[in-house]
């Protein structure tokens, strides 16, 4: 079998073991993981899809992301979304319910809710490491990635001084080779002229094949943005037939804060079983998420 097709199969399949146990053994002698002795087969397949179960890519993926981790303290070890509780209720992210048609995530973040003055950029960032931290542990976005749309309305020059070199490399890396997940697309929309120096800074940084795969849509985005995804998939703020962003960005937020256990245990122990999944924490009208909303 090649790649795309062990990664249709299922966690437990026959098949996989063999990858499993290679990348295992291979990361218990690596170097740059002295210290770390237990790794699961859950954690360890998110770096075999993310690399279509090629070992050597899969481990060179795994320690970048354990590297990244260790340089990155203030960011990897507070996966907190009560730490962020006021930036999630002012409707800046969402993933939205439904895949597009290739079983890819779609997320969306609205810069322009996003108040520099209260916020800083590496708060901004954490909440994308949560999000990237639950969404990795979904088989289905294991296999098809994630597309990102960037809503750059609102963006000014206080956002853009909040951008170093020091915080673009560090999101580069997660985008490009530190995380794993499949960057299938990113979709920049109403980028004003702030927005450029910041994107300078961070492309090159950036490896060639995510290069490729930013697409710059402007302010008469709407027909251009239907080209990659169908109406259903879409908020009708973006042209789309889906539920109104709105509600999307609450959604979404509700869902980080019943997923506060499991971000407890990525951050403690990220290499270890996670014990409570996300498909586990889908409270539809449990107590938690009504104290949430009422927050």
């Amino acid at each position: 079998m090649n790649g795309p097709q062990l990664n249709e199969l299922p966690d437990d399949s026959e098949h996989l073991a063999p990858f499993v146990s290679c990348l295992r053994g291979r990361a218990v002698l690596a170097g740059g993981l002295s210290g770390v002795r237990t790794f699961s087969n859950g954690f360890l397949l998110k770096f075999l899809r993310a690399r279509d179960f090629d070992v050597e890519l899969a481990l060179k993926l795994l320690l970048n992301y354990q590297t990244w981790r260790k340089e990155s303290p203030e960011i990897s070890k507070c996966l907190s979304p009560s730490s962020v509780l006021g930036l999630l209720y002012t409707s800046y992210h969402a993933v939205l319910q439904q895949r597009d048609h290739t079983g890819s995530r779609v997320l969306i973040y609205r810069i322009g809710q996003w108040s520099p003055k209260d916020w800083s950029a590496f708060q901004v960032f954490q909440v994308s490491l949560m999000t990237s931290e639950i969404i990795s542990t979904e088989t289905e976005t294991q296999r098809h990635g994630l597309k990102v749309i960037f809503d750059l309305k609102g963006w000014s020059l206080s956002h853009a001084l909040q951008f170093s070199p020091f915080l673009a490399r560090k999101i580069s890396s997660v985008l490009s080779d530190s995380f794993p997940l499949k960057v299938r697309g990113i979709h920049l929309l109403n980028e004003p002229m702030f927005f450029h120096p910041v994107f300078t800074m961070i492309r090159p940084f950036l490896s060639e094949k995510i290069r490729q795969r930013i697409h710059m849509h402007g302010t008469d985005f709407q027909d251009s943005l239907g080209d990659f995804f169908s109406p259903p998939v879409l908020p009708p703020e973006y042209g789309g037939e889906g539920p109104g962003i709105e509600e999307a960005c609450q959604d979404w937020t509700n869902k980080l804060f019943q997923s506060e256990m499991i971000l407890q245990q990525i951050a403690s122990h990220p290499t270890g079983d996670i014990a409570i999944t996300p498909e586990d924490l889908l409270i539809s009208e449990g107590a938690e998420t009504e104290q949430i909303s009422e927050r």
